[in-house]
């Protein structure tokens, strides 16, 4: 019983993670893009050009929009995974070792989240498919 549930809303529930996560990574990017929801350090400040921090807003911004439509899904969550994990070593891990204390926590569940994407895929409902059933 336990299994036929659990494949029953399996793929709903890997889109769901699909586009709440990438929802959820668009805004960090819009704020050092953009200068969006407060900005940069809450000033209305953008990354200025060619800063570190205006490639992650590119990736967050437009590797989330992509994560939340489902368009290459899996080799992108890949390079987000490891961006994820190089903001970690490089932001929060010379603060102390647990992320708790060296708030780190988001960087690690994104990491470990698009890991999973990039592994299992974005689910039956995205763009591609869209697209692959259209061509086809």
């Amino acid at each position: 019983m336990a299994q036929h549930i659990t494949s029953r809303y399996a793929e709903g529930a890997l889109t769901l993670l699909r586009i709440v996560t990438g929802f959820l990574l668009m805004p960090h990017g819009a704020q050092k893009l953009f200068g969006w929801l407060g900005g940069m350090g809450g000033s209305g400040a953008s990354a200025p050009f060619p800063r570190l921090l205006l490639f992650a807003g590119v990736l967050e911004f437009f590797g989330g929009l992509a994560i939340l439509l489902g368009v290459f899904t899996r080799p992108i969550a890949f390079v987000l995974s490891g961006f994820m994990a190089v903001a970690y070593f490089m932001a929060h891990a010379p603060q102390g070792f647990w992320p708790l204390l060296n708030r780190g926590e988001l960087a690690v569940l994104y990491c470990f989240t698009f890991l999973f994407l990039a592994a299992a895929g974005g689910g039956p409902y995205t763009m591609e498919r869209l697209w692959q059933k259209r061509a086809g």
